[in-house]
């Protein structure tokens, strides 16, 4: 695969797991599972169950979206409830290393509560913003459909993560965990700008996602890297191949911390040439009030949790400021 940008050198690209989450025997991949994060934190999931049609057109109307004129995408500017639009270099991934920010444009959408709903008063719950049907017909619809697909092939993953840790398969599937997920459908348009990472311009900044568990689909325009060992100087970066039709699946911080750092939350970037990159990720982290913190399973005399316990709605909020510049007027 030849590299996007010419500023990115002969960067290799590395050959991750594949699981097939369709076979009913849920224990046949778990210890390839346990394999890839505790490499990498990152596997592809193939026949997942969402149709082909719904793949594509979740794209198609991604695309709609962001064909917009940008006074229109502004009319639906990310509000507190980090639901809605960013525009280019709202999010600065890496602000140590990035000018400006990230060359990308999104879109948050969450389950849907209503402003009188109880649960509309916590952080990232509450109504989504939506384009008018006359504007982008189907959207709404496309999007809520997505998004319910999206979280049942999560939980999916979860049981297989919940084995590969030597828990009850149903661990994750518990009320106070993923009972009331906060659940983000996160739509991205990468511009077409030229990444050239020593001077810092990236399309996405090196980072490791927050929470418990991403899927990502592409449209398969390359550009994801991955860097397994973040201490190592310099540190080396290899491309991911997409997978047309899959999942990739990545593993976040939060997970990290749960099992004491034996699973891994590895950073990423993503690096551009001139050609336009869509991509569709899914975050999935556990209710609000979840204490996230060591698991019996993953600690020992030799290996005392590493991290304090926290909640997630805690640690969540402090992420996201670290991350996303302020938007007058929200």
């Amino acid at each position: 695969m030849g590299s996007p940008a010419t500023s990115l050198g002969d960067a290799e690209t590395t050959v991750l797991h594949c699981v097939d989450i369709s076979d009913p025997d849920v224990y046949k991949f778990v210890s390839l599972v346990k394999q890839a994060c505790i490499d990498c934190g990152f596997f592809h999931v193939i026949n997942h169950g969402i149709s082909e049609e719904l793949m594509e057109e979740i794209f198609v109307q991604s695309k709609n979206f962001f064909a917009l004129p940008i006074d229109e995408k502004m009319k639906l500017l990310r509000n507190k409830k980090n639901r809605g639009y960013t525009p280019t270099l709202d999010e600065a991934l890496d602000p140590d290393n990035q000018v400006g920010g990230d060359y990308k444009e999104g879109y948050y959408i969450g389950i849907e509560f209503s402003d009188d709903d109880p649960q509309a008063d916590k952080p990232f719950y509450g109504p989504n913003l939506w384009p008018s049907e006359d504007l982008l017909r189907g959207w709404r619809h496309t999007m809520e459909h997505f998004h319910k697909e999206a979280l049942r092939v999560a939980r999916a993953v979860a049981r297989l993560l919940a084995l590969a840790l030597d828990l009850g398969v149903d661990f994750f599937d518990k009320p106070e965990i993923l009972g009331q997920p906060i659940a983000i459908l996160r739509l991205l348009h990468y511009e077409g700008r030229v990444s050239d990472p020593l001077n810092g311009i990236v399309g996405a900044g090196a980072h490791s996602d927050f929470g418990l568990i991403t899927l990502l689909a592409t449209d398969g325009v390359p550009g994801l890297q991955i860097c397994k060992d973040k201490d190592a100087q310099p540190q080396i970066w290899q491309f991911v191949q997409p997978l047309k039709g899959g999942f990739l699946v990545n593993l976040g911080d939060m997970l990290e911390r749960w099992s004491n750092g034996i699973f891994r939350s590895t950073l990423h970037r993503v690096l551009m040439g001139t050609e336009e990159r869509y991509s569709v990720a899914f975050f999935v982290e556990p209710s609000h009030e979840c204490v996230v913190e060591c698991l019996p399973s993953c600690m020992s005399e030799t290996n005392p949790p590493k991290f304090p316990p926290v909640t997630c709605e805690r640690y969540l909020t402090q992420r996201y400021e670290e991350t996303h510049k302020d938007v007058a007027g929200r």
